[in-house]
């Protein structure tokens, strides 16, 4: 007979209850979910993408509307569960009371806010679900400061996702360094310095006293006196387990609702999994142990023994880019050594915790490869005394050296290794399932899991699959460029050129793609493949570029535009600014802000203003500053000799002269550029796509940086004397980087896959070619060195495409 079950809490750890309950006895329970959010589950620990734009809410959809819908459950979202009635086994909702056979109680945890003055002002929020999330981007939209209190994994992730927004942010953390649950000193260091690499301020032992404001929050003020201006301020300072239904339904309750080994609380009919849950004196936030809990919780249900147990956890994260790992307990301690591995060069720290022979403690930052391996012998208390010396090295160097097979060190991990942490899936089981038939990454996230959470351990699965399959392992081949066609983008760079491919329409016939005119992915692509192979002979497609490029201006999230004008390496005039500012007041513009590439951003311009406001900004001599498109952004520079002590050359006037010479271009990505005057690098040239350092004996460039969602450094790709030499050298990386880089592939992706010894034996040592790359350079640019605004401002029909709908139609009547 089939059963009433009602589960309180759509989260991660009752979705995988609700999964393994259906796939084991579809038919033993009719369910009933409950959920205060408006939606349903989905991937929590991916709202940190989410926040800072590299995700959207329906790519981390664990189970959607429809899914439900076809197993039948009964789904009560955006509706709170009031009360539980323990007599009349009913659960009494927003709505309407629902009975139950039995019940569990999923509520998860609730954000701890700090109680000082002003923690309940508008414009001070949490972190913890979608909303927040949501919140967060509105407010990121207007711009300003944010201070985020608390430096642990959610504090930076929140930190990062709004830097990466456009705010100013600075974190405060009550401790000496940040995470140290997970870190030690020495690792908490190296991941300071990678967030203030980001232009995130970080500041430790910082105690918050109050928050200030009038209408909403206007600054944070420290105990020790100093004032943090403040549009927004995230608290992310922990979590408590939501027990208040417990409570009132006079369960046994601690810090958590109290379980037994099968997740029941003191009620036999009731259990409850998740964050809400104290077991045995321990709390849980990771999400590995929930799973743990939801298999045994839905055993528990269908009658199966299962007992759940507290076990030795790791700690994989990926912050901001930052790897990180740490398992075990490394504190220090009387009759503990330490193993310590340092690379500085490439921000690495190991750090092993050796007691009595055995591992009891590992930290990690910077290279986590060898994470499970260390794992496993901390679970296991492994004996380590014959491989002592070597240790610190990983499983590969276990008997003496290195092995030369890469995947030897996956290979030397036991069955029962620990390859997915989220899902706690061991080797043996992504083994058996690799011989039973799923071979490829997708099968086995499918079959085992693994991999499908976080991700931090596809890398592992991937070496899995090359292990156990041997020569019948077929590395992932490159993908097609979309499914019109089964061309990957080197593929079609390479036909393009050989069969003098001129058109799209070409492009449709010859290449045998199976939709009439491509599609959204791959017209935009192939429009840019043909109009940097062909400039003279192919026109550019306004329809087959993204919204931004048409429009030419960035379109914002209520539908307005931001205007961006160029400002030749950053220099501009009193003139320009008056112009600016009148635009300003014009056009009610609500928002003025200086960007990060030394330009002012006039933000929420109506669309139907978009070609006056341009017209008026044209007749000052400003033109478009492209930052809505695949091309030149900007050119960054310090003031060099004209006014620096420490300048060694003109860094302004060639800024600007590579700005004039280079805006206009179409590249596969945005391209920003840097010249800095000295090495002391004040424009932050060592992290821009090219960028150029001025010594005494000219100029060093570089190239393939990144400090966006990634951060890295340039390398060098030459030295010159002159500045005629830089530019032409500037202009052949530009054009190399074009004719032969796949569309959306920033340089540094770029170099990763080419490597810089290519790139300097095409432009460094070979002259000649050097100077034809620059020549095609140039005829290109004679194309599109121009402003879309100046013919756009002007003509009467383009006019009418940025006019309200209502507006067209009444001048066509006319």
């Amino acid at each position: 007979m089939t059963q009433k079950l009602v589960i309180i809490g759509a989260g991660m750890a009752s979705g995988r209850v609700i999964e393994h309950l259906l796939d084991a006895n579809p038919d033993a329970y009719s369910i009933t979910l409950f959920n205060a959010e408006p939606r349903g589950n989905y991937n929590r620990i991916m709202l940190s993408p989410v926040l800072s734009g590299e995700k959207t809410y329906e790519d981390i959809v664990t189970h959607s509307d429809e899914w439900y819908a076809e197993r039948g459950i009964t789904c009560r979202f955006g509706e709170r569960a009031l009360k539980i009635d323990q007599e009349m086994k009913v659960v009494e909702g927003e709505n309407g009371h629902v009975p139950y056979d039995k019940l569990v109680i999923a509520t998860g945890s609730a954000p701890f806010i700090i109680p000082v003055p002003g923690h309940d002002l508008p414009g001070v929020i949490s972190y913890r679900d979608l909303d927040d999330t949501n919140a967060m981007i509105d407010a990121a939209a207007k711009g300003g400061k944010a201070v985020v209190i608390g430096g642990g994994l959610l504090g930076l992730e929140a930190a990062a996702g709004l830097k990466e927004r456009g705010m100013d942010v600075t974190v405060l953390h009550l401790m000496g360094h940040l995470m140290e649950r997970q870190l030690d000193e020495a690792a908490g260091y190296l991941l300071r310095k990678d967030l203030e690499a980001r232009g995130i301020t970080v500041k430790t032992q910082a105690s918050t006293k109050a928050i200030l404001g009038e209408d909403r929050a206007e600054a944070v003020i420290l105990e020790s006196g100093e004032t943090l201006g403040a549009d927004l301020v995230v608290m992310a300072v922990g979590i408590r387990p939501e027990t208040r239904l417990g409570t009132d339904a006079h369960l046994d309750v601690a810090r958590g609702i109290e379980v037994n080994a099968q997740m029941q609380t003191s009620d036999p009919d009731i259990y409850a999994v998740g964050e809400c849950v104290e077991f045995d004196g321990h709390l849980f936030g990771l999400v590995a142990p929930l799973y743990n809990q939801a298999k045994v919780l839905a055993d528990s249900l269908l009658g199966e023994p299962n007992a759940f147990a507290v076990k030795e956890q790791a700690t994989k994260l990926k912050v901001t880019g930052c790897d990180l790992f740490s398992a075990g307990d490394f504190a220090e301690g009387e009759g503990r050594e330490d193993i310590v591995f340092r690379d500085p060069s490439r921000g690495i720290y190991k750090r092993l915790v050796i007691e009595d022979d055995r591992l009891i403690g590992a930290v990690m930052y910077g290279d986590t490869a060898d994470g499970s391996w260390f794992f496993g012998l901390i679970k296991d208390g492994a004996d380590i005394k014959e491989m002592r010396e070597t240790l610190i090295f990983g499983p590969a160097f276990q008997g003496g050296g290195a092995s030369a097979d890469p995947l030897s060190a996956v290979a030397a991990l036991p069955p029962e290794a620990e390859i997915c942490g989220c899902n706690g899936v061991c080797k043996e089981q992504i083994t058996r399932a690799i011989e039973g038939g799923a071979t490829g990454l997708g099968a086995l996230r499918a079959t085992t899991k693994a991999s499908a959470s976080c991700g931090t351990c596809t890398g592992l699965v991937k070496q899995l699959l090359a292990v156990t399959l041997g020569d019948g392992y077929a590395a992932p081949q490159a993908q097609p460029v979309c499914g019109c066609t089964s061309h990957t983008h080197e593929d079609v760079r390479r036909l393009i050129k050989s069969q003098e491919l001129k058109s799209q329409a070409a492009v449709w016939q010859e290449l045998g793609w199976t939709t009439p005119n491509g599609c959204h992915v791959c017209r935009p692509a192939v429009n840019y493949y043909l109009l940097a192979d062909w400039p003279l002979e192919y026109r550019d497609d306004p329809q087959s570029r993204f919204v931004n490029e048409r429009k030419h201006a960035n379109i914002q999230k209520d539908g307005t535009f931001s205007v961006v004008p160029r400002m030749w390496g950053g220099i501009t005039t009193p003139d320009e600014l008056r112009a600016i500012a009148d635009a300003a007041d014009k056009y009610s513009v609500p928002t003025v802000k200086v960007t990060g590439g030394q330009r002012i951003d006039l933000l929420g311009v109506k669309g139907k203003d978009l070609p006056a406001i341009w017209s008026d900004l044209n007749r000052a001599g400003l033109v478009s500053g492209h930052a809505y498109s695949k091309g030149l952004r900007t050119v960054k520079t310090c003031v060099g000799t004209d006014h620096c002590r420490f300048g060694t050359q003109d860094s302004t006037g060639l800024g600007i002269q590579l700005e004039k010479h280079l805006w206009g271009s179409w590249t596969p990505h945005k391209l920003k550029l840097a010249v800095s005057g000295c090495p002391r690098n004040c424009a932050e040239a060592t992290c821009k796509d090219i960028g150029v350092v001025c010594v005494d004996s000219g100029y060093e460039i570089h190239v393939g940086g990144a400090a966006g969602m990634e951060i890295k450094g340039t390398e060098l790709l030459c030295k010159v004397a002159t500045e005629e030499e830089a530019i032409e050298v500037i202009s052949a990386m530009t054009q190399i980087y074009r004719e032969n880089a796949r569309y959306l592939d920033r340089i540094y992706k770029w170099l990763a896959k080419v490597g810089l010894d290519w790139v300097q034996s095409q432009i460094v040592d070979d002259i000649e070619n050097r100077k034809a790359l620059a020549e095609r350079f140039e005829l290109s640019q004679s194309i599109y060195r121009k402003d879309p605004w100046a013919e756009h401002a002007q003509d009467s029909n383009t006019r009418a495409q940025y006019a309200p709908l209502a507006n067209i139609t009444l001048e066509a009547a006319e």
